[in-house]
């Protein structure tokens, strides 16, 4: 049985790791957390994602022994876990998306100490797409392609493109040798050049996230799309990045590791 810790365990994501995780035979979800000042503090973290009482207060800090923390917060929240982690020497699997470059490289640094898995999706479907990608990236690279890149998320996200795009782009753009990241278009940009990756972001209602990539020439057109139709793809995919990190020496992972890429 596995051990896990879920910060930001209030969150819509992180309701949804409570519910599954404590539903997993293989999983024991023994710890909750969120802020210090967080208003549902003290209360159980099963009630909370609407499940049975796990006998789990939500609370700030790791106050048991914990075998692997799943982060699913913001950016800012996720730099004290960061740092918690190091200190306790515990394996983390960082669900975050967001982060600044200065940001990015405390991950890599704390990877050096403990296991740490970190993608801008969890979603293995989107993982397995950005495999696609990377091959089909490789095929066009001299094929006079255009590569442009589509993403849809729920009003409330709030990053833009999403993490998840970017991961797409910088793929592409590495097999390519693509080197102009634009994001949006307006105006009179004039005849688009070859060396470019076009992002548009929507936000639109309650939309758990949908992305395409689009790889077109003269004549034809082929596109990758992925979309979730629910949170729990999300969710899952972080709970068997729990199970692949447990046990694993220091380093940075990434979910092509626990599928096998």
């Amino acid at each position: 049985m596995i051990r896990i810790a879920i910060h930001g365990a209030a969150g819509r994501m992180g309701r949804r790791l409570v519910a599954l995780g404590a539903a997993d035979p293989q999983l024991a979800v023994v710890a909750a957390l969120e802020s210090a000042a967080h208003p549902l503090l003290g209360s159980d973290a099963g009630i909370i994602a609407g499940v049975a009482d796990l006998g789990v207060p939500l609370a700030a800090e790791i106050t048991v022994p914990v075998d692997v923390v799943i982060d699913f917060s913001i950016p800012k929240a996720a730099d004290a876990i960061i740092e918690t982690c190091r200190r306790k020497k515990l394996p983390l699997v960082l669900a975050t998306t967001g982060f600044e470059a200065e940001q990015i490289e405390r991950i890599r640094a704390a990877a050096k100490e403990i296991p740490l898995l970190w993608s801008p999706s969890m979603s293995m479907a989107v993982n397995l797409t950005m495999k696609l990608c990377e091959l089909a990236g490789k095929a066009l690279a001299d094929k006079d392609a255009d590569v442009e890149i589509l993403e849809r998320h729920h009003r409330y996200k709030e990053d833009s493109p999403s993490g998840t795009a970017l991961k797409f782009g910088e793929i592409v753009a590495r097999q390519m040798g693509l080197t102009e990241h634009v994001h949006g278009r307006s105006g009179r940009p004039g005849k688009r050049p070859h060396g470019e990756i076009g992002y548009h972001a929507i936000r639109v209602g309650d939309n758990p996230g949908e992305h395409t990539v689009v790889f077109a020439m003269l004549g034809e057109t082929m596109e990758l799309t992925v979309r979730a139709s629910n949170r729990d793809c999300y969710a899952q995919g972080a709970l068997a990045a729990a199970k692949f990190l447990s046990g694993k020496p220091p380093g940075l992972y990434g979910m092509s590791d626990v599928l096998g890429l």
